[in-house]
């Protein structure tokens, strides 16, 4: 048993997102028997982590967005600790005490302002920016989802070598990004890629993904036999 995509309009364009990432994987495939001075095949695998990387990033953000504007219209006493206590400016307070938006509204937009600018590609980060939206310790959750639920038991992974996966993918992401992924010290030789690797790194980027959201959801979804998150 594993976990099904669920069905949202922010993880169907995380899922479209991941797709591109894989067509690059396959494409850079087709065309290593054609390498040339002039095409750097590892290229579309450089593209692919890159585009891995921003999907999920993409992916929190409008998550955690959706889940705020829900829990913030129930207005809740048991809503999560940082979400009651979210502070809003006052321009904000009074455009809903004129009725010009519902607080539900005026908490997201202050929200997307916050989060624009960031990125969600640490751990850490991640953590803070879902306590507004769970009290779960979500990355504890998550690894012990994807030993149960994608490798049936066969694994031990625990919070810390999860975060550590994590934090692996998007400091290459980094590294390909920001260093033309060259090697430290080096100013024309870059690291070696290639299909396995980035293909390891997106199937474990979906995996994340779907073990978040279980979390969140706090409930597990059957997938097909033959999901890529599910080998």
């Amino acid at each position: 048993m594993a976990i099904s995509t669920p069905q949202t309009r922010q993880f169907e364009a995380f899922m479209t997102n991941l797709s591109y990432a894989r067509r690059m994987v396959k494409t850079g495939g087709m065309l290593t028997p054609f390498r040339s001075p002039t095409i750097d095949i590892d290229d579309f695998y450089r593209a692919a982590w890159v585009q891995a990387v921003a999907a999920i990033d993409h992916w929190l953000h409008e998550e955690v967005l959706r889940r705020v504007a829900e829990l913030a219209a129930m207005d809740s006493p048991e809503m999560p600790y940082q979400l009651r206590v979210y502070e809003l400016p006052l321009h904000r307070v009074e455009a809903v005490r004129r009725g010009e938006v519902t607080l539900s509204e005026a908490v997201v937009e202050h929200l997307r302002e916050k989060l624009a600018p960031q990125a969600l590609q640490h751990p850490g980060k991640i953590s803070e920016v879902l306590k507004l939206v769970t009290e779960k310790k979500v990355w504890y959750e998550a690894a012990g989802c994807i030993n149960k639920e994608f490798f049936q038991g066969r694994t031990s992974l625990n919070e810390k070598k999860l975060r550590s996966r994590y934090l692996e993918i998007t400091q290459r992401r980094n590294k390909i990004a920001h260093d033309a992924d060259l090697i430290d010290g080096d100013l024309k030789q870059r690291r070696p890629i290639d299909e396995a690797e980035v293909t390891d790194a997106i199937d474990w980027i979906e995996r994340i993904a779907l073990a978040i959201a279980h979390v969140l959801d706090g409930e597990g979804r059957e997938v097909p036999e033959g999901s890529p998150a599910a080998s």
